[in-house]
């Protein structure tokens, strides 16, 4: 990964962990228009068959008129949704996934600065300003996502944001890395998870006690009432607010001893056996995440330290595999695609929630042949449109270099 900068830049990428950009695109993928395809395909499939929708999942159980492909859509397309408050899908992994992956780099990029620099105390400073400049920049762009310069007052603003929690995990994480040995870092990591978990499961909140995790009663939701600024997104608490930055930053910290480990791992293990050991330490954290929340629940509203070890663990089992399939064994060519995505995943971010209507685009490039099927099937040709559309921008920024970097 590059030196931190807040311009688009046509210099050239040095080397970098090819997984690593395709993780990041597969993550963004899902996003900025795989849900929309998959959902498409979903309600052609509802309505052939007539599925029953329970909340946002289509209901196949019983339903034997289904082909094997048929089901594995429908089951993508139901893993496409939020959990309304406990539990977890592929869609609650999408956000932590994208925090540990660039937890992941840090080592690499933050490393290779330190190893140049002859003053050491000098060149964290320099990291740590980088960072800090970063993070100003991504929590204002997740305020603009919100559409903060719509101006409709600071009771209609939206402070916390996707950008914004990305920004304060990693800012934090970083700074960690810098001032901290490993085991240090671990204790860090421990701490914020032990913490987090006694702060809301002692702590008294005021009407509902210690220990309620409703959506209303929990120690996260009343301080974003009471001191989260502008407009919450949930009403009475926010997804991104300030108490749950606290296990974010350890979804960071998580990516990091991934990197590290790849970095410093005994001269005498090859790649094939750090991706085992990575693909075995997340199974650890999986099935610790799952154990602890039986008492404490994955959820991803309130980012529970139990979220942060069952999504990180998700995490390293989808690093080592890309990484085994892609650096280890040398498969690149089917991964190209998401490396245009994740090379300019911000800008994609930015560009699909809000900046560019890709829909209104889709079915004007695409509209006239879209409607030569059946009309069922317009959302997910609309949304292959969008696929299409953004792919060929990215290409187009990847082949002339060009790249958003924060």
């Amino acid at each position: 990964m590059n030196k931190p900068s807040t311009i688009l830049s046509t210099s050239s990428i040095p080397g970098r962990l090819r997984s690593l950009d395709a993780l990041r695109g597969f993550d963004m993928f899902w996003i900025v228009c795989g849900e929309g395809i998959f959902h498409g395909l979903a309600a052609v499939i509802q309505q052939n068959h007539g599925l029953v929708q329970d909340k946002t999942n289509w209901q196949i159980a019983g339903n034997d008129n289904l082909s094997f492909i048929e089901k594995i859509l429908i089951g993508i397309s139901n893993q496409l949704h939020h959990t309304v408050w406990n539990g977890f899908t592929f869609y609650d992994l999408i956000f932590p996934l994208f925090i540990f992956i660039a937890g992941v780099s840090m080592p690499f990029s933050f490393g290779k600065q330190l190893q140049q620099a002859t003053d050491k105390t000098a060149a964290r400073r320099k990291i740590i300003f980088s960072v800090f400049k970063r993070s100003v920049i991504l929590i204002l762009l997740g305020m603009v996502v919100n559409g903060a310069l719509q101006l409709k007052g600071y009771e209609n603003t939206r402070f916390a944001s996707v950008l914004g929690r990305i920004a304060i995990s990693c800012f934090f994480g970083a700074m960690i890395f810098l001032y901290c040995r490993p085991k240090a870092q671990l204790a860090w990591c421990i701490g914020l998870l032990l913490g987090y978990w006694a702060m809301m499961t002692l702590v008294p909140v005021p009407g509902f006690g210690p220990g309620d995790l409703t959506p209303e009663g929990n120690l996260a939701a009343w301080v974003d009432r009471n001191f989260l600024p502008g407009k919450l997104h949930r009403k009475v608490y926010d997804p991104e607010g300030l108490l749950s930055n606290i296990p974010a930053i350890a979804s960071a910290l998580l990516g990091i001893f991934t990197g590290q480990f790849l970095k410093l791992a005994p001269a005498n293990w090859n790649s094939s056996r750090k991706a085992v050991t990575i693909f075995g330490a997340g199974i650890v954290c999986i099935l610790t995440g799952y154990a602890w929340g039986w008492a404490f629940p994955i959820n991803k509203n309130m980012w529970t330290s139990t979220y942060v070890l069952f999504a990180g663990g998700w995490s390293m089992t989808l690093f080592a595999l890309f990484f085994y399939i892609i650096d280890v064994r040398d498969l690149k060519s089917w991964s190209t695609p998401l490396v245009w995505i994740g090379m300019n995943s911000i800008l994609i971010y930015m560009a699909a929630h809000g900046l560019v209507n890709f829909e209104s685009s889709s079915d004007f490039v695409f509209g006239g042949l879209i409607r030569l099927f059946p009309a069922a099937w317009y959302n997910a040709l609309l949304w292959t449109g969008v696929a299409l559309i953004q792919l060929a921008g990215l290409y187009w920024l990847y082949k002339k270099k060009i790249f958003l970097k924060l």
